[in-house]
């Protein structure tokens, strides 16, 4: 056996041997020691947090997939929450048809760019057919296509140092992925659904599809996207807006 797959399995025992009141304070140390505390550590929740998101790390290889379908089992009809941004800059991207749309990809990068949606199809597409389970209760499967989030990231060239994506939106939705899921093969910058662009409801021009989280994840609108070596000074620290609302900053499904 490995010597990484010697320390995972230990790690992994530690974790898993820690139960209850003192168990969570015990597991916070252990993950704490390896680099495993999310964002959103802190509160009353917060050690709860750090053992979801550390258990999910240690169990599951960077590279376990989420399953994915077959076009006979696409949903008939595909929900959405929430309704684009109706003024400002968004309002007026999407009366010219995005004609002047750019994502900006900026911070800890070597190469800040920005890219049109054309010169993103430009780019090697691809397509998945995945669940996506929304927090309020509701689901659907859908395919999806579009560019992995990690061929544009190596097009920026991402310093060593950084650790998280941070995506910002029209709607003032902002959200952070750390660089396992970023650079997973499953998280796409997606403009596409179901063989049609994507509609305005469901993000257009652009929006984020982290398929192994839940659906809030999946940031619609998409704006910007930074890279960071620290959440503590972006936003209200904790990595997402979704802890505001009561949610997670790890989302993992």
């Amino acid at each position: 056996m490995s010597e990484t797959l010697s320390r995972r399995k230990m790690i992994t025992r530690g974790i898993a041997a820690a139960t209850g009141v003192a168990g969570l304070i015990a597991a916070d140390r252990i993950a704490g020691a390896y680099g495993l505390i999310p964002p959103d550590s802190g509160g009353v929740w917060g050690p709860g947090e750090t053992l979801t998101y550390a258990a999910q790390r240690l169990l599951m290889s960077h590279h376990s997939m989420a399953r994915e379908f077959n076009r006979s089992d696409v949903s008939k009809a595909i929900p959405v929450s929430g309704e684009p941004p109706s003024a400002g800059q968004y309002k007026e991207l999407l009366e010219s048809s995005f004609r002047n749309w750019r994502i900006p990809i900026d911070g800890m990068v070597a190469r800040p760019a920005s890219f049109s949606i054309d010169e993103l199809k430009r780019m090697p597409m691809s397509s998945q057919i995945t669940h996506q389970a929304c927090e309020e209760g509701w689901s659907f499967i859908a395919e999806w296509h579009g560019v992995q989030l990690s061929h544009v990231l190596n097009l920026a060239g991402v310093s060593p140092a950084a650790k998280f994506v941070v995506v910002y939106a029209y709607d003032g939705v902002w959200d952070s992925l750390d660089l396992a899921d970023a650079y997973h093969p499953q998280t796409f910058l997606t403009y596409g659904l179901n063989g049609n662009e994507l509609p305005t409801r469901h993000g257009a021009p652009l929006r984020l599809k982290v398929a192994r989280q839940l659906g809030y994840k999946s940031v619609k609108f998409l704006s910007r996207i930074t890279l960071t070596d620290s959440l503590k000074s972006v936003g209200n620290g904790k990595g997402s807006i979704s802890p505001d609302y009561g949610y997670s900053w790890y989302a993992g499904i």
